[in-house]
């Protein structure tokens, strides 16, 4: 990895840029170069929210991100913007729970998760997030899934820590569903 620029994007609420931070701190806490730059719409919660994160072995030049190496969309106006940025041969996780239309690139790996499902299932809505970043992990393994499984235990708020059990799960179903369909457009 030299470096790999990184779009969560959803509606404010959602939690794309606590997504964006636990994946900060995983690589910061690694060693490697991090910038974390969020984003808010003006209304914040129901709003538009996103973050860019870049990680990087070497100095990072300019922590602005115009054409994403990945971008993760947890809504259908998240997918409208950062599909036609996201640079060709790049990678895309969309949730399907809310996202109603396909791609309409084929230069791009995608996978679509039910990430609102699967939250469901575990327990907790809200944790779509980390279904999404895990299966962002699946098919782009830019950290490996203990890096971010550390990083959460280090870094989650003790108002918060009950529920680390539960985001272990969601990352795992996440990065489980996702590594499949990595293996199978690779062969």
């Amino acid at each position: 990895m030299n470096e790999t620029s990184i779009i969560i994007s959803g509606f404010g609420g959602q939690g794309a840029l606590f997504a964006g931070q636990v994946l900060a701190y995983a690589a910061l806490d690694n060693d490697l170069n991090v910038t974390w730059i969020p984003s808010y719409g003006p209304e914040m919660r129901g709003g538009t929210a996103h973050c860019t994160v870049i990680i990087s072995e070497d100095a990072i030049g300019s922590p602005l991100v115009r054409n994403p190496d990945v971008a993760v969309v947890l809504n259908l106006p998240s997918l409208d913007k950062y599909e036609k940025l996201t640079r060709s041969g790049g990678v895309l996780v969309a949730n399907s729970s809310l996202i109603n239309r396909d791609l309409s690139r084929n230069d791009l790996r995608h996978a679509y998760l039910p990430a609102n499902e699967i939250a469901e299932e575990i327990g907790l809505a809200r944790l779509a997030n980390m279904v999404m970043l895990g299966g962002m992990l699946g098919l782009d393994p830019i950290l490996t899934l203990e890096m971010v499984k550390k990083a959460l235990d280090e870094h989650m708020p003790e108002r918060h820590r009950k529920t680390i059990p539960m985001n272990y799960e969601a990352i795992e179903r996440g990065y489980s569903l996702c590594a499949k369909e990595s293996a199978s457009i690779k062969s």
